[in-house]
């Protein structure tokens, strides 16, 4: 009898079959892949497209088409997420409303379909970056876009329209560079009527989809953090009702550890509960008998402490009074979502319901002895956001080699926002997802925000053009001169800008090296010739004006006393030589006089973590 013969496969086409494996590893999208796919060649797709998504849920495969198998896997998630976010439905994609005969209103879809594919390759590419699947095709980036409009596919095509975007550059997708990747655009899924079972029609990849995100998030995350399926406590049974039932949480909940040991709470001073964001640890007080709603409630408390960020958004308030400043808007919010019963005593007051945490603490430091001796989870005058980590090292779970416990909470919130926006649960309140969606947004970094302030007050230098110095320089006519262009001496004299360095002891040297680096960075960027530079302590020692080489490598450093600021700053205004309307640095750590009488436009450089002792007239900036 002969031998069958099993047909080959392809280099390339192994690397589809390795691409699906990394994707069906993924728990979100493992019902969804082998039962989609289908692998073709060019005589389908032709010699440019990688992949297609199709509005029946079909998705084509190019095997003649050379890819890394992380690009396939990509290229599948892609294809997969278009269908599961709606792409392909009337309710979602642009249109207008209008009214009916019957007085009925009625949407009417109108739309450009690339640009539409634009924006949703965009909105994809997002979330895949954001879960870190695969790698992309291209390599447009969704970093280089505004970030405030990512979170919505109908923001996305606004903009495009707005911008008169190339409707052929399709570099976000995985078709072709110059062609749509999403077939079936032409006629809009529309569900209506009820199905076999007597359901109303509906997109059953979206349900599908948000199935497996709920499922994944106690699966996935759990195997992440390494925990057991099994709580055997109470704090533990109630963190895994987050994983199980709440993907706000979730992500948080899988990866911090429940620690219940009367020891450690007796020997901290912890009556109920307390966080350790840098370690990913909630203590909670064995011997507190708190109903199974008011533990749920306490470990949101503490979970958004972390995920929020209060441990590093102190920046030299009172941490004790920043902690009651926040635990007033979580319980707020935690009432609102009904998550939970509130435990007796706790903070709460339906007045400041609203209002952010700092606007809670600048009411609280106008009256500081109502406020000083206030109850938390960890009981009277004791803050429960733990300050500092034990002992330096990161070791929360779930968090790998390379992420940041920063980015680590700004994904698993705002991940888990999404995960609820897709359930449609509508119980988030406001101001909750307009912190999550303000963290998600990468902060812009100092430097760059002190490079925006010179430009805005420093006026870009323009050139003339003149023949005193003739430029002979043209091949074609070297005996004919050309002016060449110059800058006027006075423009470059009155571009200037004024320095003022606290030099008192409390500022490190490294400190003031490394403002004073971004300073001259921007100087010799800038045609900036000097800056006029005044050390400051008790006494302020004027060092003249200052070349940008000067102020990043010989600078000498005056001083070290006490500090005073006014001083320097009257000398700099009344100086005959310096601009009536120059802008004025000021470097400092804070630790300064109540007030300053300043003129000039002017702004402030502080270490993290430090403040002014007094509302600032100018912008503030803070460097790490």
């Amino acid at each position: 009898m002969a031998k069958r013969h099993e047909a080959k496969i392809n280099e390339n086409e192994q690397r589809i079959r390795d691409g699906m494996k990394i994707t069906s590893a993924n728990g979100i999208f493992s019902s969804f892949v082998y039962s989609s796919i289908v692998i073709c060649g060019r005589e389908k797709l032709g010699k440019k497209v990688p992949a297609v998504s199709n509005a029946d849920g079909k998705i084509f495969l190019n095997k003649d088409i050379y890819l890394s198998s992380k690009q396939w896997a990509y290229a599948i998630a892609h294809c997969i997420l278009h269908n599961c976010f709606g792409h392909y439905d009337a309710e979602k994609v642009p249109g207008y409303m209008t009214e009916g005969a019957d007085g009925k209103k009625k949407k009417v879809v109108s739309f450009n379909k690339k640009i539409w594919n634009i924006a949703c390759d965009i909105y994809v590419d997002k979330f895949l970056n954001d879960i870190k699947l695969g790698e992309p095709l291209s390599t447009s980036t969704v970093t280089s876009l505004p970030q405030g409009m990512l979170d919505d596919e109908l923001k996305i095509y606004d903009f495009l329209i707005r911008e008169n975007w190339d409707e052929n550059n399709q570099a976000f997708g995985v078709g072709a560079p110059d062609m749509m990747d999403m077939s079936g655009l032409d006629k809009p899924l529309v569900y209506e009527g009820k199905d076999l079972w007597g359901n109303e029609k509906h997109n059953e990849f979206a349900s599908r989809f948000a199935c497996s995100i709920v499922n994944s998030v106690s699966q996935a995350i759990s195997d992440a953090a390494d925990r057991q399926r099994v709580a055997a406590t109470k704090g533990e049974l109630a963190a895994e009702w987050f994983i199980n039932s709440f993907p706000l949480l979730g992500a948080i909940a899988a990866s911090f550890k429940i620690i219940e040991d009367i020891e450690i709470c007796h020997a901290d001073d912890i009556k109920i509960a307390a966080v350790d964001a840098w370690n990913g640890e909630i203590y909670l007080n064995p011997s507190v008998r708190l109903s199974t709603l008011e533990l749920r409630f306490v470990l949101a408390h503490e979970f958004l402490h972390a995920a929020l960020m209060h441990h590093r958004r102190c920046e030299g308030r009172d941490p004790y009074l920043w902690n009651i400043a926040t635990d007033y808007v979580i319980n707020g919010w935690l009432v609102e979502m009904k998550i939970g019963t509130l435990p007796e005593n706790a903070l709460y007051d339906s007045e400041l319901k609203g209002m952010s945490a700092e606007e809670i603490y600048d009411r609280i430091i106008e009256d500081i002895r109502t406020f000083q001796k206030q109850l938390t989870f960890r009981g009277y005058g004791l803050g429960d956001i733990l300050r500092n980590p034990l002992d330096g090292r990161k070791r929360i779970n779930g968090v790998g080699a390379g992420v940041s416990l920063d980015e680590f909470y700004r994904n698993a919130l705002a991940q888990g926002l999404e995960y609820e926006e897709m359930r449609g649960r509508g119980l988030i309140p406001a101001g909750l997802v307009e912190e999550i969606r303000a963290l998600a947004i990468p902060p812009i970094p100092w430097d760059v925000k002190l490079a925006e302030w010179f430009d805005a007050h420093i006026r870009p230098i323009e050139k003339y053009r003149s023949y005193a110095h003739p430029s002979r320089r043209q091949s074609s006519t070297p005996d004919i001169p050309r002016p060449r262009s110059v800058y006027r001496e006075s423009d470059l004299k009155s571009r200037t800008f004024g320095v003022v360095i606290d030099t008192s002891g409390s500022m490190s040297t490294s400190e003031i090296g490394k403002a004073l680096g971004a300073i001259a960075s921007y100087s010799a960027a800038k045609d900036v010739a000097a800056a006029r530079v005044i050390f400051c302590d008790a006494d302020a020692y004027d060092a003249g004006y200052m070349s940008p080489e000067e102020i990043a490598g010989r600078v000498k450093v005056i001083g070290r006393g006490g500090t005073r600021l006014q001083p320097a700053i009257s000398l700099l205004q009344r100086a005959k030589d310096f601009p009536k309307d120059g802008p004025i640095l000021i470097i400092t750590d804070g630790e300064i006089e109540d007030h300053l009488d300043i003129k000039n436009e002017h702004a402030y450089l502080l270490p993290v973590g430090c403040r002014l002792p007094f509302k600032a007239r100018g912008e503030v900036f803070y460097f790490d």
